[in-house]
């Protein structure tokens, strides 16, 4: 997989490829698709057909490896099940360790670098590996199906959006269109996991696209509607809490959904500093790579033993402990054992991700509250039921970062309109706290500790590709910054140049004269340009964005910079203007965005 984001137009495609795709793309489907919104719509149901029956697949997989790993019946969930024989959950977690140094080892042989629906909506216009996309998806199924304390969702999307990129790439779709595809995968693959067609439209587009339009909702929800209905045809869908379960929300009640709404957004802030803090002791250890995720399996299954509702996703967990009677005391400590047995399986390097832990932390979080108030005081009593739903969409949303999803997926499991208020209350309260204690939902804080300055899924890739070395001008004038004042004059008149650039004895960048200056100076004509040269200290680097240029142009209060080949050397390579930049910036803005919709 030497490219990951290779165009299937590439010239390098095998002849045999090229006929089938001639055969499966014909011309005709791919104009239709490129000049038709009725086409996205066609490709939409596709993408919303294929993802239903991968997420059905890929459940079915990682059950049937509970199953056979753990020795327990088939109707049963793993992290509900209490009769699990103690060497299997202390060795399957380790195995699943093995296995997945075994698939990095295959990763790293492959090559290129692996991006999920986000990063490359956000980076790559689109474009998603497909056979790196399954090798993810084959590691969040042994991480799962081994015990890992993960989730299935970030593997049901990373193979849903890749078909999803790979059917826009064979259609020659556009880069707008190739990100709502990428979306329509994404959202299918929520819609099919949870049963909640509108949660993974809406997942879509506050997750994975970044921003709403008219032209984007029929592709979005066809995609979702058709994924949940063949999931329902192959599967049987399961509830997070029964619908009917819930109690009418009162106005009393609001300040207990406040309260929980500001109790999960900080459990949902140290969950995902939880995580680093993990994956900055993996880093720092002396345990080579391939030994990291079979010491974390093993610290796992160590937790399993004080209680195995630490394994896996959680599914089992949540059915159990919402109807089960439990005390306070046992539900702090699953709330413990759950979050800490995820920061280990992910910072150890297992694949998955955080969506169910964070619904079913929440749950559980919203049932200690319930039932913590009661002991304290019988007046306090709150409706279990509804706390842990409410929980479910405050701690979510701290996490996935999407209020507006954990409200539909509220609505969706309850249809109780009244418990979604109380769920859009939560959510958003949830959100407001985490953006402004922490400013990163847990796919962006991941993005952050790369080092990659993405705060969402809008496409910023465009700006890298827009950099300063696409935009300078190569052509510029120097003079030695010694020239004496006369000199310059002498070699430029008026009209000739806006900007000289100055050299030191060394060739390197020593300030930029305007030729206003040049020509207006009070200084005496025998001294040399050196005493008015401007921004001696300010350049820009070819390295650099359209944006980052912009913004020190508005800091150093220049109208032009010069551009130099690195700092340590300071060799001028070019200059470019403010105006010129602000220009070619606004021209792509408006080509990306056609629909006026700002990034």
């Amino acid at each position: 997989m030497s490219d990951p984001f290779q165009d299937p137009d590439a010239t390098t495609q095998p002849s045999v490829g090229r006929f089938l795709r001639g055969l499966l793309f014909p011309p005709a489907l791919r104009n239709f698709v490129r000049s038709r919104e009725a086409g996205l719509v066609l490709v939409s149901l596709v993408i919303g057909l294929v993802s239903g029956c991968l997420v059905s697949f890929i459940s079915w997989g990682v059950q049937s490896m509970h199953v056979l790993l753990f020795s327990m019946p088939i109707e049963s969930r793993l992290s509900a099940t209490e009769d699990l024989p103690v060497w299997r959950i202390l060795l399957m977690p380790t195995l699943g360790g093995g296995v997945l140094a075994l698939l990095a080892l295959v990763g790293q042989r492959m090559g290129g670098r692996l991006a999920d629906a986000i990063e490359a909506n956000a980076l790559y216009g689109g474009r998603l590996s497909l056979t790196g996309s399954l090798l993810v998806t084959a590691q969040t199924m042994a991480s799962c199906g081994f015990g890992a304390s993960v989730g299935l969702e970030a593997g049901y999307a990373q193979i849903c959006a890749a078909v999803a990129s790979r059917f826009g790439l064979n259609l020659a779709a556009r880069r707008a269109d190739l990100r709502l595809l990428v979306a329509c995968g994404a959202g299918a693959a929520i819609s099919a996991a949870f049963g909640a067609p509108l949660a993974g439209a809406f997942y879509a587009f506050e997750v994975v696209l970044g921003t709403y339009t008219v032209g984007t909702l029929a592709p979005v929800a066809a995609s979702a509607l058709v994924a949940n209905l063949v999931n329902q045809g192959l599967s049987s869908p399961e509830f997070l809490i029964k619908p009917g379960s819930l109690q009418a929300v009162s106005p009393q009640d609001l300040i207990h959904v406040v309260a929980i709404s500001v109790i999960c957004a900080l459990v949902g802030i140290v969950l995902m500093l939880a995580v680093s803090a993990s994956d900055y002791l993996f880093r720092r250890s002396n345990l080579p790579v391939w030994s990291r995720t079979i010491v974390g399996g093993a610290l796992v299954g160590l937790l399993g033993l004080i209680t195995p509702q630490v394994l896996g996703a959680g599914h089992g967990a949540m059915e159990r402990d919402l109807v089960a009677s439990i005390g306070p005391m046992m539900l702090v400590t699953i709330i413990i054992m759950k979050g800490l047995a995820s920061a280990i399986s992910l910072g150890a390097g297992f694949r998955g991700g955080l969506f169910y832990a964070s619904l079913l932390l929440g749950a559980l979080v919203g049932r200690l509250y319930a039932d913590g108030g009661w002991l304290l005081n019988p007046d306090l009593a709150f409706d279990p039921d509804l706390a842990a739903l409410t929980g479910m969409a405050a701690l979510g949303t701290g996490v996935i970062g999407a209020p507006v999803t954990m409200t539909a997926l509220a609505l969706e499991t309850t249809g109780n309109f009244s418990i979604t208020i109380a769920a859009l209350i939560a959510a958003t309260i949830s959100s407001a706290i985490v953006r402004e204690l922490f400013g990163y939902s847990f796919a962006t804080w991941r993005f952050h500790l790369r080092g990659e300055a993405i705060r969402g899924p809008h496409d910023v890739g465009w700006m890298r590709d827009l950099a300063v070395r696409k935009l300078m001008r190569t052509e510029v004038s120097t003079l030695p910054a010694d020239t004496l004042l006369t000199a310059a004059r002498t070699r430029f008149p008026l009209g000739s140049a806006k900007q000289i650039v100055g050299l030191d004895p060394q060739g390197r960048y020593a300030g930029l004269v305007l030729l206003d200056d040049l020509y207006t100076s009070p200084e005496a004509a025998d001294r040399p340009i050196s005493v008015i040269v401007r921004h001696q200290d300010h350049m820009l680097y070819p390295w650099m964005t359209v944006r980052e240029a912009l913004s020190r142009f508005e800091t150093y209060e220049a109208d032009a910079l010069v551009v130099v080949d690195h700092e340590a050397t300071l060799k001028v390579i070019g200059i470019l203007s403010e105006a010129h930049a602000l220009r070619r910036y606004g021209e792509e803005l408006e080509r990306q965005n056609p629909d006026n919709v700002t990034t």
